[in-house]
């Protein structure tokens, strides 16, 4: 049961438009944070929690709400 799947059923284009080294500061610091956002609702559309690293410690936040630390 080995199955080929091509490459471009694995990856996932993105919606970039411009690159982040042609943005004026103004316009990379709102692309930073909208990729945060977005990032974070792709990952709990698919179950997954969002993981960031807040003061010196790895956070797990889920989408009902959770925060779990992660030692």
């Amino acid at each position: 049961m080995n199955q080929e799947i091509a490459l471009d059923e694995m990856t996932r284009r993105g919606e970039m438009v411009r690159s982040p080294f042609d943005m004026s500061p103004e316009e990379f610091a709102a692309w930073k944070i909208q990729v945060q956002i977005d990032a974070r609702e792709y990952l709990f559309s698919i179950g997954q929690p969002y993981v960031t690293y807040k003061d010196g410690i790895y956070v797990a936040e889920f989408s009902d709400g959770r925060v779990v630390r992660i030692d």
